[in-house]
């Protein structure tokens, strides 16, 4: 993958790329000569110090949104805590979103130090085997504002990824923050020499939303991502009285459902809105342990989760309320499957 700055012009070929320095977008940018010379071209040596670290992590998986506030960070958190669920199945959640860090408080670890070891930093167990690592953790307060440029989060993430002590995981998870910006270039460039299995692409169905996961969709082609696939989140309201469901973010354009048959991805599920998830979150709490009987939560209850890679599959199954016209989801990822046929 062509590595681009994070000053780069527009139609930057990147520095790894053969025309670097030599296009006309590369006219005027500071970088022109350098990359010119060949210089620019000597592989970071922290990303094959990555691939030794994260060796013993078997399955890698992103999670992205075009936009802030589609609850990203929560489908991170659940998707973790459901993983974690079985005792055996080691699972750690990394937060990238260097300047709007959310999983300490969602994850009820707000307020942890960072310890260091002989083999790197130890990162912050929510459970036995659920393991949590933010930059929240390294701030004063939660309230502290981290106003960074581009190379100072790359350095932090670089760091994250290598000198944190993982051990022997089955699942990391890495929560970005919205966008396409330096944190994701960074997130996929470290991790291009470790096999990463995907990214899951979270959304809310009204078109605003839909419009900038294109582009992240388009972001994903053009640094060879693979797409596991879309979930759209807050997909209809079903009130707890008289379980009619109500569109509070309608479909206007048809919702993830259209988009993901007009890109040819597929299309994870649907998770409805409920008030719940929002008050676990802010007391730190799991929703699929304080809302067990919820259709949402005993979706991730009985999901096994994994991802898509060349020798896996993706089951889609979907769970209906026979008393209700909402369908709830659950991404069924063969785990069985993924872990058999992974190549460490």
């Amino acid at each position: 993958m062509a590595d681009v700055p994070s000053d780069a012009p527009q139609h930057c070929p990147g520095t790894s790329s053969e025309q670097a320095g030599k296009t006309s977008a590369c006219q005027g940018c500071p970088n022109q000569s350098l990359c010119a010379s060949g210089a620019a071209k000597a592989p970071d040596p922290a990303i094959e110090e990555i691939k030794v670290k994260l060796a013993t992590v078997k399955h890698k998986i992103v999670v992205l949104s075009g936009k802030g506030g589609v609850g990203k960070s929560t489908f991170s958190a659940n998707l973790a805590h459901a993983l974690a669920s079985d005792a055996s199945t080691e699972v750690a959640l990394l937060d990238v979103d260097i300047c709007g860090p959310s999983v300490p408080k969602i994850m009820g670890v707000e307020g942890e130090q960072v310890h260091q070891s002989g083999s790197g930093w130890s990162p912050v167990y929510v459970e036995d085997n659920l393991a949590v690592m933010s930059i929240g953790f390294l701030l004063g307060s939660p309230d502290d504002a981290v106003i960074w440029r581009g190379p100072k989060k790359n350095g932090m993430i670089k760091q994250f990824l290598r000198d944190v002590d993982w051990g022997e995981l089955d699942y990391l998870i890495v929560d970005t923050p919205p966008g396409t910006s330096d944190e994701h270039l960074s997130v996929v460039q470290y991790l291009s020499a470790a096999r990463i299995d995907g990214a899951v692409i979270i959304t809310t169905p009204q078109e605003v939303s839909l419009q900038d996961v294109r582009k992240e969709i388009r972001f994903c082609q053009k640094v060879n991502l693979p797409v596991i696939g879309v979930v759209e989140n807050m997909s209809g309201f079903e009130c707890p009285k008289c379980k009619n469901t109500s569109q509070i973010f309608p479909p206007t354009t048809g919702g993830a459902e259209r988009m993901c048959e007009e890109l040819g991805l597929p299309l994870l599920g649907k998770v409805p809105l409920d008030p719940r998830i929002g008050k676990n979150c802010d007391e730190g709490k799991s929703f699929l342990s304080e809302v067990p009987d919820s259709a949402a939560a005993l979706a991730y209850q009985d999901a096994h989760f994994a991802s898509r890679t060349v020798n896996t599959r993706i089951n889609v199954l979907f769970i209906t309320d026979q008393n209700s016209v909402h369908v709830y989801f659950i991404i069924l990822w063969s785990l069985q499957d993924l872990l058999k046929n992974n190549v460490a």
